[in-house]
């Protein structure tokens, strides 16, 4: 080889090198741009929920037939909202990093203070979303299609359960002990179940804390009343509360 091919040879190997050089920066800044641009639109998405949060209930409700909720969580990675937090979004005015940091407990006692209904109200808002026709505006709307004829009823108790004093509670704990652990245990042998005594108790449940058994099981009687009646069976759990039939609680 030559001294001229020589450098001619040494010429392309550094115009190559270089080439490669320049594409990989090329591939980095392209990366890096994606990256921006991803970030960007997940800001432009949250500025934008953030922007719209003022809707009234009656707003929210018009809009959910055809703005189905996401379920799962309060708000997902994409900003995606359930029912119960569209509520604190719109309504309460959270912003996405609120709903990503909230507690589902104070979630829960949040969406009841926003929507004046009760905890376990806002539970089972939480929990069907949308798992059945007309849901989630019918859990506010028309409770009868969720929790069956005695939702008025059910949701009046689980008002009440809000509002026990400590002295209630009292009450409530003292008539506990005193029925025995095998009573209360044998006591639910009444009228089947289905799919909205399930979800009736499943809210009860969840919003009534150390006494969960007990109001959901109260919730059940009042659902299952006349077949306890039918059945010539006695209400156990609902005395427990302060009332010895479903019809004292208003």
């Amino acid at each position: 080889m030559t001294g001229q091919q020589a450098l001619q040879a040494l010429d392309a190997a550094i115009v190559e090198q270089e080439r490669q050089r320049q594409a990989q920066a090329d591939r980095v800044c392209d990366e890096a741009m994606q990256v921006a641009r991803d970030a960007l639109a997940l800001w432009s998405q949250e500025l934008k929920a953030e922007q719209k949060m003022t809707m009234t209930l009656d707003e929210l409700l018009a809009r959910w037939p055809t703005d189905i909720p996401f379920k799962g969580e309060l708000i997902d990675d994409r900003g995606c909202m359930c029912a119960q937090g569209q509520v604190l979004h719109y309504i309460g005015g959270m912003t996405p990093d609120d709903l990503r940091r909230i507690r589902q407990a104070d979630a829960d006692r949040k969406t009841a203070e926003l929507l004046g209904i009760s905890r376990a109200h806002a539970v089972l808002l939480r929990r069907v979303n949308d798992s059945m026709p007309g849901a989630p505006t019918c859990v506010l709307t028309e409770p009868e299609k969720v929790l069956g004829d005695q939702a008025q009823r059910v949701l009046a108790f689980w008002r009440h359960l809000d509002a026990m004093t400590a002295n209630d509670w009292q009450k409530f704990y003292a008539a506990r002990a005193a029925a025995g652990d095998a009573a209360r245990d044998a006591a639910w042998d009444a009228a089947g179940d289905d799919a909205a005594w399930a979800a009736a108790r499943a809210a009860a449940w969840a919003a009534a804390g150390a006494a969960a058994w007990d109001a959901a099981r109260a919730t059940n009687e009042i659902q299952g009343a006349a077949v306890m009646r039918d059945r010539g069976q006695p209400f156990f759990f609902l005395p427990m509360f302060g009332f010895a039939t479903p019809e004292e609680i208003v």
